[in-house]
């Protein structure tokens, strides 16, 4: 009898030679919760795709015990039946398929003849959630009803469903309310209580000590320590994910702003499924040469609409005015927004930044093509060129530039979108949620190529719901709240408190 519910040993995954994966062991005992740690591009994921059958047995090499028995799956549905159940960051749900539905997909409950058995579906679609402490949810409605908070829940709830004994959660609150995420955490804790063993990947590392036994850290693809949370700080967690101490998590700022080159007037937005109700209200504010300006506020305050509106990309009707070195300019769409000289990298990369269909570089070079357009072809050596200066410029990790993107992690992913937007080569930088899902190391990265596009006189606006990281990077914060205008702070030993209380008030 063995003490450990899952044993990986000396696993190794290669993609075109490169190892992803370089001889990984990990041990997991019944009722664990192991946060699983590293950098954007270390492994995580795919250990955890090697695991599911993502990745079938016999194509990485290596051994996995499941109860003391080698597991040699070829597809998902055989771990699932093992009780290897996978959250994945994008979550899988069917957005017009209902609550039920989506949690019986696959494993439909039918009457005889073949017909599905809603009743029953419904009946116990509404106990599982009832065991999560969800009394607020419809089942019989359809899942885009609900908010990434209440979806995050729903597949937990399909997860138990299939009589999940391993729950693997990969950056489960990536897309969460702080509420939603206490919510997400006190589930955990219920479900580690009833035997249920976790591995839980987020670059939160908050949550990762708030609710992991264990922290297993892994880097380049190899295994680094496996260590009880009671033993580990955050700092120390960092220091073995970059392999170097972090003293500071924000680099020192040497840029000095200038005079005002950017001015938004009367900027307005109203919602696309009511258009009575304003999501902005009048904003106007400026933006200095080689100045960050960090937009805060909370959930829903309508900061993600007021930059959309900037760069032509909010879907309802809007309207602003937009002034570039004195000079009124149109911005009604993305196209007409970056030949003025702006540049924005979205909010959801998956549905705005990337096309999942081309490569790494294809997608790098998508907004410049016409660049390298010679008569009726493209000049592939001078694109080439370019996708590999940019790869190190942003230090981006990939095996090939000619990799799907959709193979990279999330992190490097949104490098990718970053470098593609910089091609352009643009006066104002928009980033919104610019390091969401991106470990502490990328993080750094990022913040260090902002500073040094500010001090080459870029101006930029991010919007983050990190409040640490709105103080800690930018020059100014505005507050947005409820669509309004509620404060514009020089950041000088600006206070969290402070931003708290202007977008509450």
């Amino acid at each position: 009898m063995t003490d450990y519910l899952l044993e990986m040993r000396g696993i190794v995954k290669q993609f075109d030679g490169v190892r992803a994966l370089d001889g990984i062991d990990i041990r997991i005992r019944p009722g664990e919760c192991v946060g699983l740690c590293g950098e954007n591009g270390a492994g995580k994921s795919t250990l955890m795709k090697v695991l599911s059958a993502v990745y079938p047995h016999g194509s990485w090499d290596g051994e996995i015990l499941w109860d003391g028995a080698p597991l040699r799956a070829h597809s998902i549905r055989e771990t699932e039946a093992a009780g290897i159940i996978i959250i994945h960051q994008e979550l899988m749900l069917v957005p017009e398929l209902t609550v039920a539905e989506n949690i019986f997909l696959g494993n439909e409950l039918t009457l005889p003849g073949g017909r599905m058995d809603y009743a029953a579906m419904n009946r116990r679609a509404a106990e599982l959630l009832a065991e999560l402490n969800i009394h607020d949810v419809n089942v019989a409605l359809p899942v885009k009803q609900y908010g990434g908070g209440h979806q995050q829940l729903i597949e937990i709830a399909k997860a138990l469903n299939k009589n999940a004994r391993l729950l693997i959660l990969d950056e489960p609150s990536s897309s969460l309310t702080a509420a939603e995420i206490q919510v997400l955490l006190a589930i955990l804790r219920k479900l580690k209580a009833k035997g249920v063993t976790c591995v839980y990947i987020s670059h939160k590392l908050d949550e990762v000590a708030a609710i992991c036994d264990t922290i297993t850290v892994i880097r380049d693809g190899q295994h680094i320590a496996t260590t009880p949370m009671a033993e580990m700080s955050i700092e120390r967690i960092i220091a073995q994910m970059v392999g170097r101490e972090m003293n500071q998590l924000y680099p020192e700022r040497r840029h000095t702003p200038g005079e005002v080159i950017f001015e938004a007037r009367n900027v307005s937005c109203y919602d696309a499924d009511n258009p009575g109700r304003k999501r902005v209200d009048d904003i106007s504010f400026s933006l200095r040469k080689g100045e960050i300006l960090g937009i805060a506020g909370l959930v829903g305050a309508g900061r993600t609409e007021l930059v959309s509106a900037l760069f032509g990309a909010y879907p309802g009707r809007s309207e602003a005015e937009v002034w570039l070195n004195g000079k009124k300019v149109d911005t009604r769409s993305p196209l007409k927004a970056i030949r003025a000289g702006l540049a924005m990298v979205p909010e959801d990369r998956k549905q705005h930044g990337i096309v999942p269909d081309l490569s790494v570089g294809h997608n790098m070079t998508l907004a410049t093509l016409q660049e390298y357009a010679r008569a009726t072809r493209i000049d592939q050596q001078a694109e080439l060129t370019t996708i590999r200066r940019e790869i190190g410029n942003v230090k981006l990790k990939t095996a090939s530039p000619f990799l799907p993107i959709t193979g990279l992690s999330g992190g490097n992913q949104q490098k990718a979108v970053l470098s593609k937007m910089l091609l352009t080569k643009p006066q104002i930088l928009i980033l919104d949620e610019p390091t969401r899902g991106v470990d502490v190391g990328a993080k750094f990265e990022i913040y260090q190529l902002m500073f040094e596009l500010a001090a080459q006189g870029v101006s930029i606006i991010m919007v983050s719901s990190e409040l640490a990281e709105v103080l800690g990077i930018s020059d100014r914060v505005l507050v947005v709240g409820e669509g309004r205008l509620r404060g514009d702070f020089v950041n000088d030993n600006l206070s969290q408190e402070t931003v708290l209380a202007a977008a509450i008030t």
